[in-house]
């Protein structure tokens, strides 16, 4: 039977930056997929049955003289989630317009007020490619588009879309917590026009969409995109998330294969947030 809980790691960190955000991303590389911020450092959470006690042996900040860094380490069941996520989830303003926040938060005065119960899904805008990926989606005409959100987790990309007028929008993810929790999400979010479905680029055949919005990771982004560029309409939008600067190079190589062209990219403590129009 497939163990479901999660693993925490409650790490204290002195000084607290840059060091805080190095350790996100170098974590984040490796396979931890939540995080939170805290006042003296960060949470970092990954499945149990992708964790093993040595892994964070390579974590090189780690070892950083300059940084003095401690962790200890609990087990959390799935049922607890909710109550774990309550002591430490604070509401994320992106821009002016824009706050991510859970139920039990006051309600802010802002266009697109978005509830999200995150219940170990990713996607919170925590962390820097979510909140890039909502700036694109913030900066950008979604009215009438038709939108896939890839690899969705909590469907808050799918959400914003839809909130900035998207139909139809589909929230694509492989994981069944995800799909379950993004399930939730959009219906908390009074958006149930929002399709989700589980499962992978497999799926996408024969679908076609105005703006394609992938946060994944950089090797399942180079085996995939080939699929999303054959699923974009004309003059369509690709934004691509969740690898670092360094990594750029090989994603406009392959961007530029299928005959996308680079607009322009945001980046955030070295991780970014790429746009690509599809003029095929």
């Amino acid at each position: 039977m497939q163990n479901n809980n999660y693993i925490e790691y409650t790490f204290t960190v002195s000084p607290l930056q840059p060091a805080t955000d190095i350790l996100i991303a170098q974590l984040g590389e490796i396979g931890f997929e939540s995080f939170v911020e805290t006042e003296v450092g960060a949470l970092a959470y990954i499945k149990k049955e992708d964790w093993s006690d040595d892994m964070i042996a390579s974590i090189q900040i780690l070892y950083n003289p300059n940084f003095d860094i401690d962790y200890k380490i609990i087990e959390i069941e799935q049922e607890n989630w909710n109550a774990t996520w309550e002591q430490n989830f604070n509401p994320i303003q992106v821009g002016d317009a824009c706050v991510v926040r859970a139920p039990f938060h006051e309600k802010p005065d802002v266009t697109y007020d978005i509830i999200i119960e995150p219940k170990m899904s990713f996607g919170t805008g925590h962390h820097e490619t979510t909140y890039m990926m909502m700036q694109h989606i913030l900066n950008h005409d979604f009215t009438s588009k038709s939108v896939l959100d890839m690899g969705s987790g909590t469907g808050v990309l799918a959400i914003l879309a839809a909130m900035k007028g998207a139909s139809p929008v589909e929230a694509i993810d492989i994981d069944n917590w995800c799909y379950l929790n993004a399930l939730e999400n959009v219906e908390r979010n009074h958006h149930p026009e929002i399709k989700v479905i589980e499962g992978d680029a497999s799926l996408l055949e024969g679908r076609k969409y105005d703006i394609i919005i992938a946060n994944i990771n950089r090797n399942i982004l180079l085996e995939d995109i080939p699929t999303y560029v054959s699923c974009l309409n004309t003059n369509g939008l690709l934004f691509l998330s969740g690898f670092y600067s360094e990594d750029i190079p090989v994603i406009l190589d392959k961007c530029k294969e299928v005959g996308l062209l680079f607009e322009n990219n945001l980046e955030r403590n070295n991780w970014v947030a790429v746009k690509f129009k599809c003029i095929s």
